[in-house]
């Protein structure tokens, strides 16, 4: 009877040390894909920012270069604020079609992605 007892405290030691395992592995691997997500998010937010900046000069550059051509302040203005109406329109269009499918891809792939740990534990496996 001392034999049957032991063999279950063993087991559900076993069995207790097992999940404890596998819950600190999960935590491990989403630790890591959030890592990822955020550093992509992050880089994308800075490269970002230095693209809007680049543009705002670039756009008071070109608004006094056509108000220069056109002789008037307003028709320069107006010329960039065109171009930004049409790609803010190309933008609206291609938004679902194109971009959003990237953006989801990109969030699924970092999600999906195997870690090395994962790997490892699929070759003990094999």
């Amino acid at each position: 009877m001392d034999k049957k007892e032991d063999f279950f405290e063993e087991t559900y030691g076993l069995y207790t040390s097992y999940v404890d395992d596998r819950i600190l592995l999960l935590k491990i691997q989403a630790a890591e894909k959030s890592g990822k997500l955020m550093s992509a998010l992050v880089t994308m937010a800075v490269v970002a920012l230095f693209t809007f900046f680049i543009l705002l000069f670039l756009s008071i550059m070109g608004g006094y270069y056509f108000a220069e051509i056109t002789g008037s302040m307003f028709y320069g203005f107006s010329i960039i604020a065109g171009i930004y109406v049409f790609l803010l329109l190309v933008f609206l269009f291609l938004n679902k079609r194109v971009l959003s499918k990237r953006i989801i891809n990109m969030v699924i792939r970092i999600f999906f992605e195997r870690s090395a740990v994962e790997t490892d534990l699929n070759k003990e496996d094999e």
